[in-house]
């Protein structure tokens, strides 16, 4: 006896993959927004260091301009150097500016050797005393210094997309190395430009979010891909595990009555040789009552309900052993009308009409001509009875893809739907007598023939019988 397998239990290793399916998408989200989160740091060293070089060679650019156009010629004419006075100012200005122009610097200032503001684009800093902190200090030492300072809303820098982005440096004001040959650079003070990046920012940022943004978009068309797929995965899985389950539950139904059949077979075998006895001695009894003139009736009964077991052993045998077909060219519209003609003093003592919608273009099948017509007529004296009176019964043949269809649709009341669902079980009847065999009987011989008979109800009313014969 095969083991019976729990539905639940043949989807667990899907249930499985699903789950590492769905893990595997909640880790690569996540590992994309950790990935996002350290390319945005990554942009902002970047870019601080980028900045840093180009702020250092801006200096570099500035400290040679200051030293030839401002510085020498200032000590060559004034003898030393006073920012205080206007006209030097203005010439320091000027030469600033014009080395500066369009470089995007926001603001310089610059602080003397004694960590005072001796030069700046707002004049209102000059003279500010000890404003260069720690950074003012590295760069005494030679070590220029870079910070961004951003500006916005929490959720801005929040999220690394500031309103405003700005790269201060801190560099060495030193005298130039190629007009004093032989002596060494010597630092003068130190130079503070503040310069605006936030294009530069957030056009790094704009990419950065174009990158993210379409790992995002090939990552939901992932998960949408890989859910239709887990779903279908899904259908199958429980498609094949209901069609092994009732692949199961009939192997388990043709083990169980092949075991009753063969039982069946031996009792019925048993029974029937006796049963000849009684039937026999039944109408020898009948022979000579009537020679005595005796007005009984009990040998006829014996010989009827005789007769009547005999016909249920005898479906009991076709029904356990059935025989195999005798394969012959024949044609079904022939075995229909031989059907229709036996049963016709039937029809007419029940008042039944009989429709027939016959295709005279039916080809030959191999087939066992006497046990169609047998089929036949157990299919019609079941709709025969399910009408009792005043009714019809429509017969029609047809052929299409290489199968002869045959009908038998009546206009009686139908068949419930639980008696649908066990009709084809075997001993299962509706009727006062009979075995539920009848049925049975039917369809074993229509699968003889590599057929398949169906059972249903026809719309609005009756029911229709259909048999479908390979050709």
């Amino acid at each position: 006896m095969p083991q019976k397998i729990n539905k639940s239990q043949t989807g667990k290793p899907f249930r499985l993959v699903k789950f590492f399916t769905f893990s595997s998408l909640v880790i690569m989200f996540t590992a994309t927004l950790v990935i996002a989160a350290l390319n945005a740091h990554w942009v902002r060293n970047l870019l601080l260091e980028k900045s840093k070089e180009y702020d250092t060679l801006l200096v570099e650019n500035l400290n040679h301009q200051i030293f030839s156009r401002f510085l020498l010629p200032a000590i060559i004419k004034y003898g030393e150097v006073r920012l205080k006075e206007k006209e030097q100012f203005q010439l320091m200005d000027n030469v600033v500016r014009s080395t500066l122009h369009s470089f995007n610097v926001e603001k310089v200032t610059i602080y003397n050797h004694e960590n005072i503001i001796s030069y700046s684009f707002d004049t209102s800093l000059i003279g500010q005393n000890n404003a260069g902190g720690v950074h003012y200090e590295k760069a005494m030492k030679q070590q220029p210094t870079s910070r961004l300072i951003q500006n916005g809303s929490f959720l801005e820098l929040l999220f690394w997309y500031p309103e405003e982005t700005k790269i201060v440096t801190f560099s060495p004001l030193k005298t130039s190395q190629q007009m004093l040959v032989g002596a060494r650079p010597r630092v003068l003070g130190v130079v503070e430009i503040i310069r605006d990046v936030s294009d530069d920012y957030k056009q790094v940022l704009k990419l950065q979010g174009l990158i993210v943004g379409s790992c995002f978009i090939v990552m939901g068309i992932l998960f949408v891909v890989l859910r239709f797929v887990v779903k279908h995965g899904e259908k199958i899985i429980e498609k094949r595990a209901d069609e092994r389950l009732r692949l199961e539950e009939k192997l388990r139904q043709a083990e169980h009555l092949s075991a009753i059949g063969e039982m069946t077979a031996g009792v019925s075998h048993e029974i029937r040789n006796p049963l000849g006895i009684i039937k026999s001695s039944a109408q020898l009894l009948k022979n000579k009552m009537k020679k005595l003139d005796a007005n009984t009736k009990i040998p006829d009964i014996i010989v009827e309900e005789s007769g009547r077991l005999d016909h249920i052993i005898t479906d009991f045998l076709d029904f356990a052993r059935p025989k195999a077909p005798d394969l012959r060219p024949c044609h079904v519209n022939e075995i229909v009308e031989k059907s229709i003609l036996f049963l016709t003093p039937q029809f007419e003592e029940n008042n039944i009409a009989i429709q027939k919608e016959i295709d005279n273009r039916l080809p030959q099948v191999l087939a066992d001509s006497s046990m169609l017509y047998q089929a036949f007529l157990n299919i019609l004296i079941n709709a025969c009875q399910s009408l009792y009176n005043d009714g019809s019964i429509i017969i029609r043949t047809a052929y299409k893809d290489g199968k002869i269809r045959i009908n038998f649709i009546d206009d009686g009341p139908g068949i419930p739907d639980e008696v649908i669902k066990k009709i084809w079980t075997p001993f299962f009847t509706t009727k006062d007598t009979g075995t539920g065999l009848g049925l049975g009987i039917v369809k074993n011989m229509i699968e003889a023939h590599t057929g398949s008979i169906s059972i249903g109800n026809n719309e609005p009313v009756g029911a229709n019988v259909e048999i479908l014969l390979p050709v």
